[in-house]
């Protein structure tokens, strides 16, 4: 394989999620070019399953879109040391207001691979217990139950286009409705 090397790393802006740096890379051919660089501290997400079967999802707005999205429960971690379990289980809690025991590791994902280092690890709960919402100041979340086969459809016909919703529908149908 070819060698690539980094030679700088620079920092341009440090954000409340995210920080943007300028890498500085030696490319095979001995060229040297800059590339972009995200730096985000993780994140989880979860597929909650309520008695029926039925995954219970979140619709919120986004900023970077500019409308409402609708989404498996997800959130960023606190620290770069937080479990990612752990945050799964606060991000359920806190959005939907539902709990659960029993939380299984479905999948990982990296979302954006060609400038940003961001992991997602997405667990199945069930059992769930039911609660209240603890939101942020600032979100806004709508909660409502779906079956596999509406999720489904929603995927294909383009109404549900986030990454980690459609690798998390997509890998719980495989994995536990064959």
């Amino acid at each position: 394989m070819e060698k690539f090397e980094r030679l700088e790393r620079s920092l341009i802006a440090h954000g409340a999620i995210i920080d943007y740096y300028q890498d500085t890379i030696k490319v095979p051919n001995g060229n040297v070019v800059k590339w972009d660089f995200i730096g985000h501290k993780g994140a989880a997400a979860v597929v909650p399953v309520d008695e029926q079967g039925r995954i219970i999802m979140v619709s919120q707005y986004r900023n970077a879109l500019d409308r409402y999205t609708l989404e498996i429960p997800a959130g960023g971690l606190q620290s770069i040391e937080e479990p990612t379990k752990d945050a799964a289980a606060r991000e359920l809690s806190e959005e939907t207001g539902y709990r659960s025991e029993h939380l299984e590791l479905l999948i990982s994902i990296r979302t954006t691979v060609a400038f940003c280092n961001e992991k997602i690890d997405i667990y199945v709960a069930d059992h769930l217990i039911a609660g209240s919402q603890h939101l942020d100041e600032d979100e806004y979340v709508n909660v409502k139950a779906y079956t596999v086969e509406e999720l489904t459809e929603m995927i294909y016909s383009g109404k549900i286009q986030d990454s980690k919703t459609v690798a998390a529908i997509m890998a719980y149908k495989d994995k536990y409705l064959k």
